[in-house]
């Protein structure tokens, strides 16, 4: 039974069932299994009208919604190829993905997307919005199309950090085995229960790992509350109280610092109990025995803070999961503190999303957890993370010659570099194309650097490394750091680094950062080389001038 097999089951199961809920104004907009079937016969009969025949490409450009979910899967249902695309990226970086993909129809959440799509592609495809999609009652009675496991079932782009964003082709086989990974694992996170999961969603639907969790909520019977405003993010998750929720490592981050500055502006008893509760709780995870005095002050610090803060973050949390990006350790083990483990996820859009999974009965802090049952992975040259499986995707869109340079001996080349310890657990190290080699020769994976110095360094918003071919490396600091601060962080984070690891200069912009500027990539990650190329007179002064020595 495949993917869309599974979930017309779970929906014809029990009909009255609530499977989807949207927040807004405070509110939640329920929907129902027999709604939500309702709402995809009602999206099937549009698309046929409106010519998508099979394997044709289908743009759904929209924020998360019931909507969106329905049409999504209406599209797949009758055999065509959904594309999602980021509604916040820029116009034009959509408008050259839509033109890779060649769509027949393009799907839009509102007016504003669908002008924006127009102005930049005048001889477009049609464009309809959603409104006009689900406006007409009517129907297709008939059964789904019959997918063949290597059926393509969507084409999700990948971020682009290094060069053009390329169209990942899934199959039905790939998503079919995935998702029957992830109800593994959330198996045994949750148990034997009675009543179906409360899970709360705010990423967008159209990157793989969120695309991922949809499907799994709605294979698995879940009740899956959809974010639509993220700057009401806080009382949403409130209102859903949800079991778990996936995150990525800057909420995680933000909600640590977060807390860690309402503790301390608080001060007094409340301040010493939790700081005191803390380095006691840090000195047994390290493995030691804890004195007396220790013990009081962390058994204090469970009962009277850790169990308060974790009630105000979600007050029937099992776990938050986290991917996209490795986590701090650091971060990873405040949660633990506060009796809130983080599973964290590591994969790409090609390898379906997901290769490793935290087991929650085994989490080690600072690592992904080991590669899921059936996907193999080993070390290849640099340390380079390989895998295989039928997660792999069969290649990119109308691209064969970048399709064969990611793949060796058949396995798949991730990009990543890695270990794996004894246990099979693995940590994600670097990216192979962001390593910087300056003029003594080093290979220097950025990541762990650019984290170390964010970690000490609260009033930086971001950091990035440069120094390719330079005699040192420096930094590019975002936010409002004093050079005091920054130069600061630097020492403390030098005094633990190798003369050729060491951070020797740096920039401070007010600005940071973004999508909207060009320099991030639409899931949120650096696009190096436009950074280096936006500073390139910022970056030149710091090798002018002498480097500090720490």
């Amino acid at each position: 039974m495949n993917f869309l097999q599974t979930i017309r089951e779970r929906l014809s199961e029990q009909p009255d069932r609530i499977v989807l809920q949207e927040v807004r104004d405070g509110r939640m907009i329920p929907a129902t299994c027999s709604q939500l079937e309702s709402y995809i016969r009602t999206a099937r009969a549009f698309l046929r009208r409106a010519g998508l025949s099979r394997g044709a490409r289908c743009v759904l450009l929209a924020p998360n919604s019931i909507r969106w979910t329905a049409a999504d899967l209406a599209i797949i249902v009758d055999g065509g190829i959904a594309v999602p695309l980021y509604a916040r990226q820029a116009p034009h970086e959509l408008v050259a993905m839509m033109k890779d993909c060649t769509p027949a129809l393009i799907l839009c959440g509102d007016e504003a997307l669908r002008a924006s799509v127009r102005d930049h592609w005048p001889d477009s495809p049609p464009a309809f919005l959603l409104e006009e999609v689900f406006s007409e009652v009517s129907a297709v009675e008939d059964p789904p199309a019959t997918l063949a496991d290597q059926d393509p079932v969507a084409i999700i782009y990948t971020s682009g950090t290094s060069g053009e964003p390329k169209g990942v082709v899934l199959t039905a086989a790939n998503v079919t085995f995935m998702l029957g990974a992830t109800n593994a694992r959330l198996d045994q996170l949750m148990g034997p229960r009675d009543v179906p999961d409360q899970v709360f969603h705010y990423l967008p639907t159209c990157f793989a790992g969120s695309w991922i969790l949809l499907l799994t909520c709605l294979t698995r019977g879940s009740v899956l509350t959809l974010s639509t405003d993220l700057t009401k993010l806080a009382d949403e998750l409130k209102l859903a109280s949800p079991d778990y929720m996936l995150n990525v490592p800057v909420l995680l981050e933000r909600t640590r610092a977060g807390t860690e500055d309402q503790v301390a502006k608080k001060g007094g008893l409340a301040q010493k109990i939790f700081e005191k509760g803390r380095a006691a709780w840090l000195h047994r995870q390290a493995g030691h025995s804890l004195g007396l005095a220790d013990s009081f002050w962390l058994a204090v610090a469970e009962r009277l803070v850790f169990s308060a803060i974790r009630t105000k973050i979600g007050p029937n949390l099992w776990a938050l999961i986290c991917g996209s990006a490795p986590l701090s350790k650091a971060t990873q083990l405040f949660f633990m503190m506060l009796g809130l483990p983080v599973l964290q996820v590591y994969g790409l859009t090609e390898t379906t999303a997901i290769c490793t999974m935290d087991d929650p009965r085994h989490v080690t802090p600072g690592r992904v957890g080991p590669a899921i049952s059936g996907i193999e992975m080993r070390l290849g040259e640099q340390d380079e993370i390989l895998v295989r499986g039928p997660n792999i995707f069969p290649g990119y869109w109308s691209r064969p010659a970048e399709t064969q340079a990611v793949f060796a001996d058949g396995w798949f080349r991730t990009g990543d570099q890695g270990d794996v310890d004894a246990e099979g657990n693995w940590a994600v190290t670097g990216r192979i194309k962001n390593l910087i080699i300056p003029a003594s020769g080093h290979n220097i994976a950025p990541e762990p650097i650019e984290a170390a110095i964010q970690q000490v360094l609260p009033a930086a918003k971001q950091v990035m490394l440069v120094g390719n071919a330079r005699s040192h490396l420096a930094a590019i600091l975002t936010g409002e750091p004093s050079r005091e601060e920054a130069q600061a962080a630097l020492d403390q984070v030098n005094a633990g680094l190798p003369h050729y690891k060491r951070v020797r200069g740096f920039h401070i912009s007010a600005e940071p950062f973004t999508i909207e500027n060009g320099l991030l990539t639409a899931n949120g990650k650096f696009k190096r080389a436009a950074i280096a190329e936006r500073y390139r007179d910022a970056i030149e002064d710091l090798y002018r001038a002498p480097s500090r020595e720490p």
